[in-house]
């Protein structure tokens, strides 16, 4: 068995691994780069495989980092099965086309943009249309089925507790009479999540291909986050002031009305609690996201996969997912009448890293006023709006405005649908027989080196953390380094140009907002504050001299 790294590699999305196995080729995910502009601009690239020959395609989850390449797959003359979990197929039928209207926005503006500058138009990387037609060839596969997609090829889906219809998925195959088997767990959940299930743990596996967008932190624990939500939101909300939640349309929309019903159904005995949660019952929230309001839907008609409190609640006729004083807003309309009213209320609107959608227009209306709060529930990839603000900037640019960021910026990270640094060693743990070797993808650096050292405290595991485009032959404890082709050399080499490219861009609008702090009117030279501008001039002089070496 061979495995080539194509996506997912020391960055947190871009999902596609090519698998090369009993005379087949196949692929495990095939997602989009999100955040970084760079990376972005990856997402047109010809993919480094011939597409001809792949034989068919794993998919963990819908999650469009994962699956949102799947459109142009299509478009390039793939036309072999698509294998997913049932939620996972109705999940794509609304976020793929979702995705392909987001294609045909952008471009739309950029070209507006390239006309001026007397450049021809660019075409989308796929259009909405294109996306639905890639939907013919998903198949449906329940969890704990064994599927024989070829008598040396077998695989299983199981329930991974990210999203709905997430699967970690074994992959057995069968060469020259021995059989090996490869574990990808796709995007692993906590263990405490609400509504779904717990991640499946696995028995055994030769070779384990792991997630590690939290290999260096430790969520808060469920009790602590309700607890701070509900803080967090009666305060704004007693302060005359909106909360905004940027939320990603599937999964952490749907956790947080159920936590918003949970604490509406309350009634502790505690007057402070009473308090807060009278606060919170008498204010209207609204889901400002078409795909989210779909997305809720397909929740509702896949409960089979809640935890089992939750369908016992449900057959009770207790949907979470309703409430009194929960809103829909559907249209473009009703959507900018909600920056109109001075009413307190809970905003939820995707996307949740801020980069596309609704919530732009919400945080322009929101993020100077200081009687508001900007609640982050999941993680914030590097380079998006999201990751900007929640690392401290005083001003942003939302459609080509600067917006100052006055409003109170909370982020609490227990919401996240990824396990952290407890659960990922837990779940490697929890091999009866321990992997062979494990391959850590799916996070920054930093943590992922982190991560590493843990797991290999234990005696006699060892660990990969992989680059973009290596080759890895399965072979034995120590799996053999292939040289890269041609194509990946070359396609490297431009990934690096593109990266110093975005550092140059991100260091100097550092410049400028430190410029502009200082001729501020009313900025006064305290020491402290002289002090950490210095450090500030000194972090960025470090990274140039970093891009020099």
């Amino acid at each position: 068995m061979k495995i080539t790294f194509l996506g997912a590699a020391k960055t947190v999305t871009g999902s596609n691994f090519l698998v090369e196995a009993a005379g087949k080729k196949f692929l495990v995910d095939c997602g989009m780069y999100q955040g970084k502009a760079s990376q972005e601009l990856e997402n047109s690239d010809p993919f480094l495989y011939n597409v001809d020959e792949i034989d068919f395609v794993l998919l963990t989850h819908a999650h469009i980092d994962h699956s949102g390449r799947i459109p142009k797959l299509y478009n390039e003359g793939y036309r072999k099965p698509i294998y997913a979990t049932k939620a996972t197929c109705d999940l794509c039928s609304i976020m793929l086309p979702d995705s392909g209207h987001i294609q045909e926005t952008e471009i739309e503006w950029k070209n507006r943009k390239r006309k001026r500058e007397g450049k021809p138009d660019l075409p989308p990387l796929y259009t909405a249309e294109d996306a639905y037609k890639c939907l013919e060839l998903f198949e449906p596969v329940d969890y704990d089925d064994i599927v024989d997609i070829t008598d040396e090829i077998s695989i299983r889906f199981n329930d991974a507790g990210h999203m709905l219809g997430s699967a970690i998925i074994e992959i057995w195959a069968t060469e020259n009479g021995k059989t090996t088997k490869a574990v990808f767990t796709g995007d692993l959940g906590n263990n405490d999540l609400p509504l779904l299930d717990a991640p499946t743990m696995i028995s055994n596996a030769d070779y384990l291909i792991m997630e590690s967008t939290y290999g260096n932190r430790l969520h808060i624990r469920n009790d602590d986050k309700a607890e701070m939500f509900l803080n967090i939101v009666s305060e704004t909300l007693d302060n005359g002031g909106t909360v905004v939640i940027p939320s990603f349309a599937v999964g952490r929309t749907q956790e947080i009305l159920y936590e918003i019903d949970k604490l509406k159904q309350e009634k502790g005995q505690d007057p402070e609690f009473a308090k807060k949660y009278k606060t919170i019952m008498n204010v209207p929230v609204y889901v400002d996201s078409p795909l989210a309001i779909s997305a809720t839907e397909i929740f509702k008609k896949n409960t089979n996969l809640f935890e089992d409190e939750i369908q016992e609640k449900i057959k009770s006729g207790d949907n979470p997912l309703e409430f009194p004083g929960l809103q829909f807003t559907r249209t473009a309309e009703e959507s900018k009448a909600l920056n109109e009213s001075t009413e307190p209320c809970i905003i939820i609107s995707a996307s949740g890293m801020c980069d596309v959608g609704r919530i732009k227009h919400h945080l322009k209306h929101n993020l100077w006023n200081p009687k508001s709060t900007i609640l982050f529930v999941g993680y914030q990839a590097p380079g998006t709006l999201g990751r900007t603000i929640v690392e401290g900037a005083k001003k942003v640019k939302i459609f080509g405005e600067e917006i100052a960021v006055n409003a109170r910026v909370e982020y609490i990270e227990g919401y996240s649908g990824h396990a952290d640094q407890e659960w990922l060693l837990n779940f490697v743990y929890s091999f009866t027989n321990q992997p062979k070797h494990i391959f850590l993808v799916h996070g920054e650096p930093e943590g992922q080196e982190v991560l590493k050292q843990k797991i290999e405290e234990n005696p006699g595991t060892k660990v990969t953390i992989p680059e973009f485009g290596q080759s890895f032959e399965l072979v034995g404890e120590t799996p053999v380094l292939l040289e890269r082709t041609r194509e990946i050399a070359e396609f490297d080499k431009e990934i690096l140009r593109m990266d110093v490219l975005d550092s140059i861009e991100q260091m100097k609008d550092e410049l400028l907002e430190l410029e502009n702090t200082v001729k501020e009117e009313n900025f006064v030279a305290q020491d402290e504050e002289i002090r950490t501008l210095s450090e500030k001039i000194r972090e960025i002089q470090e990274q140039i001299k970093s891009m020099i070496r």
